[in-house]
């Protein structure tokens, strides 16, 4: 991985993020980062487009968004918190987190083509190598999507 050049500057794009996150086609969620207050809070940006291939069997007819999909977003947003966040203080942690539990998941209203997700997440604890998340997700400023999520690092390096 590379380095993120410190001070960055937001937002951020999504070569940067791919510098910052493992994932690839199709499973890279988040397309921009918007905001940040380190070790504290981080604001994401998905455009959902009709080319997502989930569209094509998740529903024929009437697409629409799955929720686990929508979740996977948000804790791709806390993975962009914890990596900036590290990188700031001179310290690069594990390039991999994986989402360990998710409570609470709540879905308001269906996300469907044509929408635009902010992706907004907050560091309530970080215990050793583990960060619990507050994240929701809104579309035109409607919460569509909210949980707590706990990621892990990765701990068999």
């Amino acid at each position: 991985m590379s380095d993120l050049t410190v001070p960055f500057h937001l937002p951020v794009n999504v070569e940067t993020i791919q510098q910052l996150l493992p994932h690839r086609y199709p499973f890279l969620l988040v397309d921009r980062l918007i905001e940040l207050v380190p070790d504290k809070s981080a604001v994401a940006i998905k455009n959902v487009t009709m080319n997502e291939p989930f569209f094509q069997g998740h529903f024929p007819g009437h697409p629409v968004m799955p929720g686990v999909l929508i979740v996977e977003a948000m804790a791709q947003a806390a993975g962009l918190l914890t990596q900036i966040s590290s990188r700031l203080k001179g310290t690069t942690g594990s390039p991999l987190f994986y989402l360990a539990k998710v409570d609470n998941a709540r879905f308001n209203a269906p996300v469907v083509p044509g929408d635009q997700l902010r992706l907004e997440v907050e560091l309530k604890r970080l215990l050793r190598s583990m960060g619990l998340f507050e994240a929701r997700t809104l579309v035109d400023g409607k919460v569509v999507a909210s949980c707590e999520l706990m990621c892990a690092a990765r701990s068999d390096k």
